[in-house]
C-alpha cells in the first residue's frame, strides 16, 4: 500500500461553457457571440461542430473591450 501525505494537490479544472451559457452571462444574443468569435477575437474552442468557452477566458477578453456606444 502506498503511503499518501493526506494533501489533495489537485487543480481545480474550468468547466466548458456553451454559446447559451455565455449569451446568458454576456447579455447578448447568438449572433452577437458568433460575430464576436469571427470578428473580435471572441476567445472560443471549436469542439466537434460546437463552440465552447472558458468563463476566465471570456471574462478576460470582455475587460479589453470597449463598452458598445
Amino acid at each position: 500500500m502506498a503511503a499518501t501525505s493526506g494533501t489533495d494537490h489537485s487543480v481545480p479544472v474550468e468547466r466548458w461553457s456553451s454559446v447559451e451559457e455565455i449569451c446568458k452571462h454576456l447579455g447578448v444574443s447568438r449572433d452577437t457571440i458568433y460575430r464576436w468569435i469571427a470578428g473580435r477575437g471572441m476567445p472560443a474552442h471549436r469542439i466537434g461542430r460546437l463552440w465552447k468557452f472558458k468563463l476566465s477566458e471570456v471574462d478576460a477578453w470582455a475587460r479589453t473591450k470597449p463598452e458598445p456606444a
